[in-house]
């Protein structure tokens, strides 16, 4: 066992490289896992600790058919998935298979065996930062169920699958080539579909589409999460608007979506709008897959904004010599080779 996992933690230590593309970096996943844990599909779900739950930033798919994916993701977002994220990532191994044999999984049973899947396994990438990601493994109906065995060997990967989505994040430049594109929005119905957009808001989704970011119906379901959870919040000024923020290196340069509910209730249209993410809307996320403390991230936020480092010093009641000090640390974490390097990176 414990020589399986080592095997599997030095082929994931090697993801991803260079040129490989997200569906082949899936099928990479995938083939390293397999000897640990057999299974004939696997999805790997990216977020950081400043992501609200149940919003993903990115992922990589290997075998889920596209028609299996959506109901899936239906059942996630209708709450009728028995195994609802904010509950089995608090358990002490944060893991739960969905379509076992327990009563509430009924539904969930009778789903998964229309598209022929038994059961899937799932794992909350969890650390003592907070959560990053989720791990999932499929089994087809009539295979040996996933065993709580399974749960804890996935569990033991958490380390190095949390690795593999940081270097994903950090293997692009910090300054994209792609240039910043203007804000645009969609309009989701009641059904979720797009029945209204304007036009740089049909270029954000036909380019989301077109980045090597996951299967289009991954891209789909996020807008669909987002929309439900736009409209749970209503009109309610207490509770922040759902925000999604990805990474450059899977859509080309750090992407925000933010929903917003339009009539107020709980099943009328919602609008969406995409925009490049910067400043600080982006630090939280930046600093997160960067590894960087809060001192760190005050003393970015502040450079950001122009202030110069005997302002930043006054304000943060430190010597100018701790905030060079905070800065070198900051360059070394992100490759930055100054400060105007670093503050092109985060104000676009």
């Amino acid at each position: 066992m414990a020589r399986s996992t080592e095997r599997v933690e030095r082929e994931l230590a090697a993801l991803p490289r260079p040129g490989l593309r997200a569906s082949e970096l899936g099928e990479a996943l995938s083939r390293a896992m397999a000897p640990l844990v057999a299974h004939d599909a696997l999805r790997l779900l990216g977020f950081s600790p400043s992501t609200p739950i149940g919003l993903g930033s990115f992922g990589f798919v290997h075998g889920y058919e596209p028609d299996f994916g959506r109901a899936l993701y239906r059942g996630l977002w209708t709450g009728a998935d028995p195994c609802p994220l904010s509950v089995f990532q608090r358990r002490p191994i944060p893991g739960c298979v969905a379509g076992s044999d327990e009563p509430r999984h009924r539904a969930t049973r009778r789903m998964f065996g229309s598209y022929g899947v038994g059961c899937e396994l799932r794992v909350v990438l969890r650390t003592a930062r907070g959560m990053w990601g989720t791990i999932a493994l499929l089994r087809a109906e009539h295979t040996q169920p996933f065993t709580e065995h399974d749960t804890a060997s996935v569990a033991m990967l958490t380390t190095a699958l949390v690795g593999v989505l940081r270097r994903h994040v950090v293997i692009e430049p910090l300054t994209p080539a792609q240039p910043a594109r203007p804000a645009g929005v969609l309009i989701l119905g009641a059904d979720d579909r797009i029945r209204a957009a304007t036009p740089d808001g049909r270029d954000w989704r036909d380019q989301l589409h077109q980045r090597d970011a996951g299967p289009d119906w991954a891209l789909d379901a996020g807008l669909s999460i987002l929309a439900k959870e736009a409209r749970a919040r209503g009109d309610n000024p207490r509770t922040a608007a759902p925000l999604f923020v990805g990474p450059a290196a899977s859509y080309g340069h750090w992407v925000a979506a933010q929903a917003q509910a339009l009539d107020g209730d709980s099943t009328g249209d919602v609008a969406v709008v995409f925009q490049q993410a910067t400043g600080d809307l982006l630090l939280p996320y930046f600093g997160d897959w960067h590894g960087l403390t809060a001192r760190e991230r005050q003393v970015v936020s502040q450079l950001c904004q122009g202030t110069a480092a005997k302002q930043i010093a006054r304000h943060l009641t430190v010597s100018v010599h701790t905030v060079n000090e905070h800065l070198k640390s900051v360059y070394r974490k992100t490759g930055a080779e100054g400060r105007d390097h670093l503050v092109a990176a985060l104000n676009g």
